[in-house]
């Protein structure tokens, strides 16, 4: 079983009938040339790649940017229309007065399995105490979260927000309440590490940003900056595989993936296992 954790899910053609919204997501998302384009080509993407599944997130900056970029009953659409092969997260934008009413109806009524979060788009810091109803309503419907951690491409968004160490003071006081650091925390790798080492519900993904090509950008962090074998002996139970859809492809992804030293079992753990375990739905 392979997963892909972190895709996004905004240029679909099932939910890009509106010119002014795919510009509104073109803008946020800095992906000025992103084409759209038939959800059906997507499951021939992840059939290209060898992925089984892939989570679609929803994104909501309401207070800052006036909207949600893909709402949470566009995420369930698209999963209803592949049930088997997508997993839909919501979003929720935490100083909504609503936010709790929007996540609760996201988990019960729209049978969303997780929480995707960006703090540097939605302008608050992990640890603040506006975050604590969001995080409550997660722990009482066992609902991990995925956050938007390290660097993001996205222009007007403070990395101040989403530096890794701002997510220990939430690991200390939720230490039940899953969440992922997305993009490996990069470049804070090494207090990524250091995190998911010390906090038994810590993960990280590997969708990481890229300069050259992810095979090489994965040798040069995973092999030379941190150690060949660091996955594989010590996170191999923490990290799981995610791409950061559609701004890389799947495919090479997946290549930069087959390049790191892996042994069989930390291998399959890593690529689905891990992320079965981090939203509850092993087996």
């Amino acid at each position: 079983m392979v997963i892909d954790i972190h895709t996004f899910p905004g240029f679909f053609q099932e939910i890009c009938q509106e010119q002014e919204k795919i510009t509104f997501r073109r803008e946020e998302y800095f992906l000025y040339k992103q084409h759209v384009w038939p959800l059906s080509l997507f499951m021939t993407q992840l059939d290209a790649a060898g992925i089984d599944k892939a989570v679609i997130s929803g994104e909501d900056v309401t207070t800052r940017a006036g909207s949600t970029i893909v709402s949470n009953e566009e995420v369930k659409k698209l999963v209803d229309i592949y049930p088997d092969r997508l997993i839909g997260f919501a979003g929720v934008d935490p100083k909504r007065p609503d936010a709790v009413e929007v996540l609760e109806k996201a988990f019960t009524e729209l049978g969303l399995k997780g929480l995707k979060l960006s703090p540097a788009m939605q302008y608050v810091m992990p640890d603040d105490p506006i975050m604590k109803p969001i995080y409550e309503t997660c722990l009482k419907y066992d609902k991990p979260i995925l956050f938007e951690a390290g660097m993001t491409w996205v222009k007007n968004s403070p990395s101040k927000y989403s530096n890794p160490l701002n997510f220990e003071e939430v690991a200390i006081e939720y230490p039940e309440l899953r969440m992922c650091l997305g993009h490996f925390g990069w470049p804070w790798t090494r207090e990524t590490v250091m995190l998911i080492l010390k906090y038994p519900n810590l993960y990280a993904d590997t969708a990481l940003l890229y300069f050259d090509s992810p095979k090489q950008f994965f040798q040069t962090t995973f092999n030379d900056q941190l150690g060949e074998y660091w996955i594989d002996r010590m996170l191999y139970d923490k990290v799981m595989f995610g791409s950061t859809y559609p701004r890389i492809e799947q495919k090479r992804m997946i290549k930069a993936m087959e390049s790191l030293s892996l042994r069989p079992k930390q291998r399959a753990m890593v690529m689905g296992e891990n992320a079965l375990r981090f939203m509850g739905m092993e087996v």
